[in-house]
């Protein structure tokens, strides 16, 4: 069970009581792959929802996608849909003869308010297949079937050349093996279960891996390109912003994952789902594997309000 073994990770405060509580699972490594910090299970099998994408880049370079730096960083997105965004996803598809027409990603509006308001506002339905946050990685599998000479009919389906290579590559890069639990993300391509320890391995191949690696230019799109990994004031913009060197990537219900050059690496799972605690979480496991630049507590830090003002604030247990 998901909720067996967890511990509580963050304590909600508002004035002068503990309001709330979540828990969960964590693990911080070091360069040599050694826990430094942990909290309930991180052998727990999860799963990893969009923060596996960076993976499924690799995948997909492996297979023969090619993509600037900017656009490889977009496929392993979960964009805000901001107008650059979308005309990016553009770019992935014209360049395989493709239109938005194509995606068979579920149709979801921008995530970013002010984008949803002008989308909305220039006259286009609510929900679109490219205003949703995963249409970069679904543009990128349309262009690495192009390029792979599959047929793009049933490019979701487990059975498909495109991903059974992916789930190939989440056994290699997590060192879990094969994936115990296939499931259907919110976007309907196919997710595919990992420990949360091997998330984090995972990552610390990526960020360790050598130049000219499908890995390593993952990690460079993602390092060299933050906003197109998110997007406006986004957490995970905002670490990769202010951590030279770092690589990440959040996750629906409550997971993500980050690695530095090094090896250091963490992966985090919230029982509940919940993305609140999600930013404490992350920065007080980077600050236990001894990296505080200035500004990471900054990017930490979340208020609890009432009446519009701060009255309190979530915390980790073990700072």
């Amino acid at each position: 069970m998901i909720d067996h073994q967890a511990e509580v990770l963050a304590q909600v405060r508002r004035g002068d009581l503990v309001e709330s509580a979540h828990r969960g699972h964590l693990v911080a490594l070091d360069a040599g792959g050694a826990p430094v910090r942990r909290g309930g299970e991180p052998a727990t099998i999860v799963y990893p929802r969009s923060s596996l994408k960076p993976v499924q880049a690799v995948a997909m370079l492996r297979a023969g996608l090619d993509l600037d730096a900017e656009l490889l960083a977009l496929a392993c997105a979960s964009h805000s849909g901001e107008p650059g965004h979308l005309d990016g996803v553009r770019r992935i598809l014209a360049g395989v003869g493709r239109t938005e027409a194509d995606l068979r990603n579920t149709p979801a509006p921008p995530t970013d308010y002010e984008a949803a308001y002008a989308w909305r506002a220039a006259g286009h339905e609510p929900a679109s297949s490219l205003t949703q946050n995963c249409s970069g990685k679904h543009a990128a599998m349309l262009a690495t079937c192009a390029a792979a000479g599959w047929s793009s009919v049933g490019y979701l389906d487990p059975d498909h050349p495109l991903q059974k290579a992916i789930r190939s590559e989440v056994a290699v890069q997590t060192g879990d093996g094969d994936p115990a639990h296939v499931g259907v993300d919110g976007c309907g391509a196919p997710l595919f279960s990992c420990s949360v320890t091997g998330l984090a391995r995972a990552f610390a191949r990526l960020a360790t891996a050598s130049p000219g690696t499908p890995e390593h230019r993952v990690a460079a799109a993602i390092r060299n390109h933050p906003w197109w990994l998110g997007g406006t004031g986004r957490t995970v913009t905002r670490l990769l912003e202010t951590v030279p060197g770092l690589i990440a990537k959040d996750g629906a219900e409550g997971v993500f994952a980050a690695a530095l050059p090094d090896g250091r690496a963490l992966a985090l799972k919230v029982v509940d789902g919940s993305a609140r605690p999600v930013p404490v979480l992350v920065v007080t496991a980077l600050r236990a594997l001894g990296i505080d630049p200035p500004g990471l507590l900054d990017v930490g830090r979340v208020e609890v309000l009432g009446h519009g003002e701060p009255v309190g604030e979530v915390t980790a247990t073990t700072p």
